[in-house]
């Protein structure tokens, strides 16, 4: 089987970034075999997406392809092969569990390290990797029956990471990838509910994959026809009702801004009240209604009476209080005295004169 797409990898190691070589990719793909009907596959560290994007072509065309890519280049690139795709951390994702058929998992490689708190965000007992990171991160992501395709170094299988596979998986089968210069070994499963009873096999199985990652057994090499039966993806039991990134982008929030504009659309919706004409009362107002008006600050501005005297007005309403006393004579002869608060909201107005003529031009004038 020939590659659909070319191997594009211009930064080769960068950031823990290991792309799976074309042979290696071309003969785990021959391990896959679809089913009938529609598929969801996901590669949650998909580098510039070649090897998710490989995976859709050889499964045929019910194949729906998730992407989740930290590097912002390489993600832009992926979007160009895959039906969708995060850029972001794949644990500021969410994501819908068991809603993929096949894990193609080839994480970063290295050791987890501390934040600024001590903290490593690793909820396991043995070595700290980021392989088991990934590990522990994307496996409910994979529905039963599902299949990984795991590659990593053969030295990251530990006798922690050995038990999650051996616990979550049937099937396991390990080679040796072909390109040998970052030890990778490429790890098969069918996805299962957690074993209780451990038989001969799994204990065989688990025994040669310690091997392996204790340097003490080397692993075959990956074989160009796959010589057994092939792994089947599983049809999809849905399609993913989450996958979405958890923080905007910053790209995207751009984009949300320049296409929504914020509130100036309705600028004079919201806050445009002032600017629209005024319509007159029904009727003219008494002394009363308008000095609440005033009060209240729904009239302001500079107005004009009829003999020329021109003002600018502003009202405003502040709560006092009014003090009032009682006197009560006790059985005993005594007298109690009670004050009595009552809150009292005091309207006040305050004018700055400006009319020419006025003996208080240009003072500020308030009125109670």
């Amino acid at each position: 089987m020939a590659l659909m797409f070319p191997r594009l990898a211009r930064n080769f190691v960068k950031a823990g970034y290991f792309p799976t070589d074309e042979d290696t990719l071309e003969r785990a793909l021959s391990a896959l075999a679809p089913s009938d009907g529609p598929m969801c596959i996901l590669d949650p560290c998909a580098g510039e997406g070649v090897a998710i994007a490989e995976a859709a072509h050889a499964l045929g065309q019910q194949v729906t392809a998730y992407a989740v890519e930290y590097d912002q280049e390489r993600a832009n690139h992926a979007r160009l092969l895959v039906d969708r795709c995060i850029h972001g951390d794949l644990m500021d994702t969410l994501i819908a569990r068991q809603s993929f058929g096949l894990l193609w998992l080839n994480p970063p490689y290295g050791d987890l390290s501390k934040d600024a708190n001590g903290n490593i965000g690793y909820d396991g007992k043995g070595r700290a990797r980021l392989e088991k990171l990934f590990y522990q991160k994307t496996l409910p992501l994979l529905q039963y029956e599902g299949i990984l395709v795991f590659i990593v170094p053969s030295y990251v299988l530990d006798q922690e990471l050995v038990g999650w596979l051996t616990r979550h998986f049937a099937d396991l089968r390990i080679y040796r990838a072909e390109e040998t210069q970052f030890r990778q070994v490429v790890v098969f499963g069918r996805r299962i509910r957690q074993r209780e009873l451990v038989g001969d096999d799994v204990k065989s199985i688990r025994a040669r994959l310690l091997q392996i990652g204790l340097g003490e057994l080397d692993a075959e090499e990956l074989p160009p026809e796959w010589p057994v039966l092939p792994y089947v993806i599983p049809v999809a039991l849905a399609e993913p009702e989450h996958f979405y990134r958890l923080s905007l982008e910053p790209e995207q929030f751009a984009d949300e801004v320049r296409r929504l504009r914020g509130l100036w659309p309705s600028f004079e919706t919201h806050l445009g009240a002032t600017q629209q004409s005024l319509r007159p009362p029904a009727r003219s107002l008494s002394h009363w209604h308008l000095a609440l008006a005033l009060a209240a600050g729904a009239i302001s501005g500079v107005v004009r009476a009829k003999n020329g005297r021109t003002l600018a007005v502003k009202g405003d309403t502040h709560k006092g209080k009014t003090t009032t006393t009682e006197y009560r004579e006790r059985d005993d002869g005594s007298i109690a005295e009670t004050r009595i608060l009552t809150d009292k909201f005091v309207p006040v107005i305050r004018a700055w004169d400006l009319s020419p003529d006025s003996a208080t031009l240009g003072r500020i004038i308030t009125i109670h």
